[in-house]
């Protein structure tokens, strides 16, 4: 089946009239304008073709007999017809990646299926990112594959690890921090990060990492390695006698490079924060930036989260 995107913007184009967004900024210094989405399957326009309506969008067939599921517009999130796998989807990534992730999870996309990106606006910071964001969400299903995320503290890291894996079907997402049920801030902080998540994806609290890396074959999410490391010091008694943990830290990059999932981990880069006052606080700092180094040297892609925006590591 052949799909000619003459268009990949929501109504009234990209950048949008008199917006003065950065996004829109970006494309009209650039001089670039993309136009409102207009697809062609095999030469012919969609509105020629067999189609049936589907909440939040259409359910299309080619002339050549492909079938294809497109989102309405921005924000829609098209439903399958049941039991149907398609050929092609066309969906509104730059606002709902994660119903990507939904339609594999159901079985509506699988391996062979192409995906596209219709509607596109402002919500997308520039078409390089768009770029960036589809060659996670396109990438083939299988592991191994270990990602690194640093960055400081607010820094948007694990929103970023989020989205990495948004269009995967069923994601392990593995909380290494401590439950906190008599601390109010702390609670509302865990409360925000579950609601981000795909309510199909899986969630474990735990501080035994070297097993779930272990036992894991599909995606993975690790928030974080520094709640992991505090947690293990304790449990050794590492923080008057730092060496006590490496055993901890060697079974973790062992099943780290062992591991046959597709691994996201988030980390704080501890260069960022300051010289700590204490000796625990130092030995948790130095111990810390040897997980990370360690980790990143056993890591298909490692990456730099400053203020939201993402500095790929080589």
């Amino acid at each position: 089946m052949d799909i000619e995107l003459r268009g990949i913007a929501a109504p009234g184009g990209w950048p949008g009239e008199g917006c003065r967004c950065a996004s829109c900024g970006r494309l009209r210094a650039a001089g670039v304008r993309h136009e409102p989405a207009d697809v062609l399957l095999d030469g012919v326009p969609l509105d020629d073709l067999a189609r049936t309506e589907v909440p939040g969008g259409l359910d299309v067939r080619a002339p050549g007999g492909g079938r294809v599921l497109m989102a309405a517009g921005p924000g829609a999130r098209p439903e399958p017809v049941k039991d149907v796998r398609y050929d092609a989807v066309l969906l509104d990534l730059a606002g709902s990646p994660e119903h990507l992730g939904y339609l594999r999870h159901v079985g509506a996309v699988a391996a062979g299926t192409r995906v596209m990106a219709v509607h596109v606006d402002h919500r997308m910071p520039s078409p390089a990112e768009l770029e960036r964001r589809m060659a996670f969400w396109v990438r083939p299903q299988d592991g191994p594959f270990r990602t690194l995320l640093l960055g400081g503290s607010r820094s948007g890291k694990s929103a970023e690890a989020e989205l990495r894996l948004a269009g995967r079907p069923d994601v392990l997402y593995v909380a290494t921090g401590p439950v906190r049920d008599d601390d109010a801030e702390w609670s509302a902080r865990v409360e925000a990060h579950r609601s981000r998540r795909p309510a199909w994806w899986r969630t474990a609290e735990t501080t035994d990492l070297a097993e779930v890396l272990a036992s894991a074959s599909g995606a993975v999410l690790v928030d974080g390695i520094g709640t992991w490391l505090a947690a293990a010091m304790d449990e050794s008694g590492a923080w008057d006698d730092p060496q006590r943990v490496l055993p901890r830290l060697d079974a973790l990059v062992e099943a780290w490079r062992g591991t046959a999932a597709q691994v996201v981990a988030v980390s704080d880069e501890v260069g960022l924060s300051l010289v700590p006052a204490t000796p625990s606080g130092r030995a948790f700092r130095d111990m810390l930036g040897l997980v990370n180094q360690r980790l990143a040297a056993e890591s298909e892609e490692a990456a730099l989260v400053v203020a939201g925006r993402v500095l790929e590591l080589p």
